[in-house]
């Protein structure tokens, strides 16, 4: 299974470019889609999903022109969009029977397999009520239940976490590790930690652009050298703030430790340079615009 995108361009009017000559490579596993507000991600997977065209450019999956043929793609396809909606007069049962029957999915053993969705999602004792009277969390996990429903080859996730307390989330993690074996995943996240958690490849978007995409630990070699900390008082966090790009601030007593991007030689008086993460380098790569 393998995705190609080639120079792919969006562009909505003259004064919106979503994405510009975007090209990239995806194979089985997860890959993490990081960047700012704006930067084109959820055009991005739109465009996989075929529920968006792109102005320019292509899209092959195993070699076929998914631009031209979406349904070579559709029928393979689970797709967890960033604003879901649910009919909240259903309840889980009868909500993903129906989206199993819009997908053309059926037989003997449908509800089996719903039972075995809605046991991976935390929402067996939850499945007969109304979904309208779920919280924003379960609301989200039965997104993620229907996303799965015809055992997709490739899955996109646009903000899955959100709303999930950490156990949930934790749950999550491990549900796309074990579906990462067989299929293309594509998951856009603002919490780093879920990307740096599961994530093979990583991308960092910017601009409708793609700045880099490479595995974790040649993205997180990036900023190697540029991550800093210190203690300071209190009273020159402020200016501190103005020289520097403060990543994380954390209080300790009467002062704070102050977690910030410097190049090598250029860091301020008692720093101590700490080890990169994938959050540090990302912050690190689009500093300049973000």
């Amino acid at each position: 299974m393998a995705l190609t995108i080639t120079n792919v361009t969006k562009q909505y009017n003259a004064q919106k470019t979503a994405l510009t000559n975007y090209s990239i490579d995806i194979d089985k596993g997860v890959l993490g889609l990081l960047g700012p507000n704006g930067a084109g991600k959820s055009t991005l997977m739109k465009i996989i999903a075929t529920i968006s065209k792109p102005s320019e450019g292509t899209l092959f999956l195993n070699g076929i022109d998914i631009v031209r043929n979406p349904d070579a793609i559709r029928k393979v396809l689970g797709y967890l969009p960033q604003d879901f909606g649910v009919y909240p007069n259903l309840n889980a049962y009868e909500f993903l029977e129906y989206i199993a029957a819009m997908k053309g999915v059926g037989g003997k053993g449908l509800r089996r397999r719903i039972d075995l969705l809605l046991e991976g999602v935390n929402l067996s004792a939850d499945a007969k009520r109304p979904i309208g009277s779920y919280s924003g969390g379960m609301k989200q996990r039965i997104g993620i239940a229907q996303a799965l429903l015809n055992d997709p080859q490739v899955l996109i996730f646009d903000e899955p976490t959100v709303g999930l307390d950490p156990e949930e989330r934790m749950r999550f993690r491990q549900l796309i590790a074990d579906l990462a074996q067989n299929c293309i995943i594509i998951l856009s996240s603002h919490i780093v930690s879920d990307i740096e958690t599961i994530a093979d490849q990583v991308a960092i978007m910017q601009d409708g652009k793609l700045l880099i995409h490479a595995p974790q630990h040649d993205i997180i070699k990036q900023a190697d050298g540029c991550i800093f900390e210190l203690l300071l008082d209190n009273s020159k966090l402020g200016s501190f703030k103005q020289q520097y790009k403060v990543i994380d601030t954390a209080r300790q007593a009467d002062q704070i430790r102050v977690r910030y991007i410097s190049s090598k030689g250029k860091e301020a008086p008692s720093s101590t340079q700490v080890t990169a993460t994938l959050e540090d380098a990302y912050l690190f790569l689009t500093q300049d615009n973000g």
